[in-house]
This record gives structure tokens, sequence and C-alpha cells, in this order.
């Protein structure tokens, strides 16, 4: 890698602002969130108002693989979904890992999204945000409604990506 190429993806880390893939499901993917005629990005923060109605678009773009990955094979996204939650601050219990208020809010499938170029685009709203919150973004190649455990399947049969969230507070 060349020093600047190092530095920006530092800079990406350091700053929440990447994705994961598996097998190569993906090339690339960006999450954004829009209101009020603010854009954040994933990592990033957007902060709306509270005194009117707040609708919050969400803009996920992704790139599928366009070839085949290194096991030989074409891999096709199946389902990409958006996933949100309440930020209510530290938790009581310092050992919890998760969040109760996370959860699945939308489900897309390719007849759900559009070509633009190379990428596919997906627009969600999100109704009458009123507290802070997060969304962030999964996909996979299977029919798993959620991502199972390891186990004896081939990793080449079950491909994910996952998303950094976007955040938005509310003020």
């Amino acid at each position: 890698l060349a020093r600047q190429d190092y530095a920006d993806i530092m800079d990406g880390l350091r700053n929440g602002r990447i994705w994961v893939t598996t097998g190569d499901l993906i090339r690339s993917l960006d999450l954004t969130a829009t209101c009020q005629g603010r854009t954040a990005e994933m990592g990033e923060t957007i902060s709306v108002s509270r005194r009117n109605r707040t609708d919050v678009e969400i803009e996920i773009r992704f790139r599928p693989l366009d070839g085949r990955n290194a096991n030989g094979d074409r891999p096709e996204v199946r389902r990409v979904d958006l996933i949100v939650g309440n930020i209510t601050g530290p938790s009581a219990d310092v050992n919890a890992d998760t969040n109760p208020t996370t959860r699945v809010v939308a489900r897309f499938g390719p007849r759900d999204w559009k070509r633009q170029g190379a990428d596919l685009v997906i627009r969600h709203t999100l109704r009458d945000v009123e507290q802070d919150m997060y969304a962030r973004v999964r996909g996979t190649s299977t029919d798993e409604m959620e991502p199972l455990a390891d186990g004896l399947e081939s990793p080449w049969d079950d491909l994910w990506f996952y998303s950094n969230p976007v955040f938005v507070r509310v003020r």
C-alpha cells in the first residue's frame, strides 16, 4: 500500500467509516442518513430537530461482486436488512453485549433495489424519529433470517456483509 492509502484506511478505522464482508459478497457499501438538509455517512452523526415530525431518509448503496470470488463462485446478495436501535447511554451492565432496543425495521430483496450504474440502491424512510438512535445494515447470500452460529456448512455458502452505524441525534 502507498503511504496515503494506509493513512486513509487508518482514518476510516478511527472514525467508524468501515464495513466488512465475507467471501467477497460485495465490493463496496455506503450508508447515509439525510434529514432537514443534512446528511451523515457511516460513523458520523446527524443532528435533527425535535420540533417537527422528523423523518430520516436512509440510503443503502452497495456494489455486488462483478466476477468470481476467491472460491471461484459468483455470490449474489439475496437480502439486505436495515437495523436500528435506540441510544440510551451507558449500560447498567458493563458485561452486556446487546441492546434490547435493536431490531430489524425493514428487509429488502432484489425487487426492492434499483440499479444506478454498477451500484444497487435502496431507499427507506424512518418515520417520526423522536429519540437518539443508530441505523446499520447487514446483507446475506442466504435465506437465513438471522446469522446462525458457524457450524458444518461451507463458509462459502454462508456469506454476509455488515456496516458500521450512522447515528441520529434528536435535539
